[in-house]
């Protein structure tokens, strides 16, 4: 009888003991939850982003900057495509007319390309008929917000707005839903990607771009040309501003030299990461 209540007590300490580990190791779970919870909740950057690029000249992909594009690419947004893959993505950037967006849209629908505009409420204020032919074209029309301000310097409320308002003008306008924004001056931060994407909206910045958009700074074809046609790569999101006239003028001579490489005009609806 004896033997039995020894062992029945060993028995119950074991099972006391068996709890306690089990709480403290709860606890410890609990703790590091906690802290997780804690990271998790901290307010995210606020802080600007500039968008650059280090191009390469031998038709390899450029260095976006290895955190600038872990955000981006975190943010399931789109800068440069597939390496392995010969798609290019043709996209424009309208805050204002300049007279040649009409010759843009004729040979682009002479080649066959497609391509995505981000306009303004400014655009779309004074060329309503352009935007029309765009989409009556079936190319991409993306949100360059109402006013072109940098998105960071915004409150979270503000941007909503700069995004939004644009977005419902073009809706009620044209029936359009835009999906695809690119931030105006190329700055950005989490927290605007984070308001972006809450919006149904994916960023869209660029893996090749050049000083097209001086309207002081025409008149060099040639220069123009190289720029172009040497840092074409596989998977690139062309930048091109449509206020230039040089643009305008080698738009069809670089579309047809970018395919004599191989490479395929695409939709960013059909972007492959």
């Amino acid at each position: 009888m004896k033997n039995f209540i020894g062992k029945g007590k060993e028995k119950y300490l074991l099972i006391i003991g068996a709890i306690i580990v089990c709480a403290f190791t709860v606890n410890l779970v609990l703790i590091k939850d906690n802290k997780t919870i804690s990271t998790s909740s901290q307010p995210i950057s606020t802080k600007k982003i500039e968008w650059g690029i280090k191009r390469n000249d031998n038709h390899e992909q450029p260095d976006l900057g290895k955190v600038n594009k872990q955000i981006i690419d975190e943010a399931k947004g789109i800068a440069m495509g597939n390496k392995e893959s010969k798609k290019v993505y043709l996209t424009f950037d309208e805050g204002y007319e300049a007279g040649n967006t009409e010759k843009i849209l004729q040979v682009l629908k002479e080649n066959n390309v497609p391509a995505a505009f981000f306009i303004t409420a400014h655009y779309v204020n004074t060329s309503s008929e352009l935007v029309q032919k765009m989409i009556d074209g079936g190319h991409t029309i993306g949100n360059h917000t109402v006013n072109h301000k940098s998105m960071p310097s915004l409150s979270e409320e503000e941007t909503k707005k700069e995004v939004m308002n644009l977005h419902e003008a073009i809706y009620n306008k044209f029936g359009y839903e835009m999906k695809y924004i690119r931030p105006p001056k190329g700055e950005y931060s989490e927290k605007t990607l984070q308001v972006c994407n809450n919006l149904g909206y994916t960023t869209v910045m660029w893996s090749f771009a050049y000083d097209d958009w001086d309207e002081k700074k025409q008149g060099r074809e040639d220069y123009a040309k190289k720029k172009v046609l040497d840092n074409i790569h596989n998977g690139a999101v062309i930048l091109l501003h449509g206020n230039s006239k040089d643009n305008t003028n080698i738009l069809e001579y670089c579309i047809k030299e970018i395919r004599n490489m191989g490479y395929e005009f695409a939709s960013l609806d059909d972007f492959e990461r």
